[in-house]
Formats: C-alpha cells, structure tokens, sequence
C-alpha cells in the first residue's frame, strides 16, 4: 500500500472511530488525557500493523481490540498503579451521538462494576458490538461473553432498580 493510500486510510478510521474509542479508553482508565493518549497509541500501533490485518474481524473490532490493549497496558504500569483514577462522568469526552445527560446514576453504576463484567458492557451497551464482535474483540468464547453480558445485566438490575422505580 502506497504512504497517500496508507494516509487517506488512516485519515478514514481516524474519522470513524476516534470518539468511540476516546469513551472507551476513558472508560477504562478514568483519565481523559491519559485515554486520548491510548487512542493516539492505537491509531499508531493500527499503522504500523494495517499491513498484517488479516479481515478476520471488522475494523472496528480490530481497533477496539488494540485499544484494550493499550489500555491493559497502561494499566499495567507504575504510575497507573499508584494514581487515584476514580471516574467523574463529568469528565467523559464527548460522546459521538448527542446525550441529555439529567442523570449520572447509570453511568456511576456501570463504572462501579469490576472490570470484567464492566468491559463487556462498554462494549455492548457503548460501543454498539453484538455478542460475536465482542467474543472476537476479547478473544473469549462466546459462551464467556454471554454469561458476563448476563451478570452486568444482573448487577444493574440489582443496583438501578430503586432508581427506575423512583423515577416513574
């Protein structure tokens, strides 16, 4: 692949997918400069990789799953282990559909739940992904993803139902 072609691409999934995986990087590391960085990363690492994309996957699977990475990575680091990354949801980047927030108790909920059950919901209930996009962006049986879906399901059952009675 030519550098113009190779440009005009990276341009293009610049394009498409920068605010969804700015929220999901944010998402994952309650930090909104430290999530813009991951996903300059991403951009970076999809790059360098574009020639060994196989298209086993879609595109946004491939880069939701770079991303992942990039974020288990930082995670993984000295500085992330010894900051306070508690998430403030009026700190999330801008979503890529417009949002009304007048309640933050949903999102409060979904990002206290652990972090397993919390990925399967960014990415299904966030990033849009079906039960398979997800099983092939985790690299997990479908099986796992499913009954992950179902447990955060439960959770926030558990957690939202006195506040959506109370609402009506």
């Amino acid at each position: 692949m030519d550098q113009d072609l190779r440009r005009e691409w990276l341009n293009g999934i610049i394009t498409r997918w920068e605010k969804q995986l700015l929220r999901l990087c944010f998402a994952y590391l309650c930090d909104t400069t430290l999530a813009e960085d991951a996903v300059q990363e991403t951009f970076f690492k999809a790059w360098k990789s574009r020639d060994r994309f196989r298209g086993e996957a879609d595109e946004k699977t491939w880069l939701t799953r770079i991303a992942i990475n990039t974020c288990k990575d930082l995670l993984k680091s000295a500085w992330a282990r010894n900051t306070d990354r508690s998430v403030n949801p009026d700190a999330l980047p801008e979503g890529s559909v417009p949002f009304d927030e007048w309640d933050d108790t949903v999102t409060r909920a979904v990002m206290a739940l652990p972090p397993k059950i919390r990925e399967v919901t960014l990415l299904h209930w966030y990033q849009g992904m079906t039960l398979e996009e997800m099983a092939q962006t985790l690299r997990f049986p479908r099986s796992t993803v499913n009954y992950r879906l179902k447990k955060a399901k439960m959770m926030l059952k558990q957690e939202l139902e006195e506040w959506y009675y109370d609402e009506e």
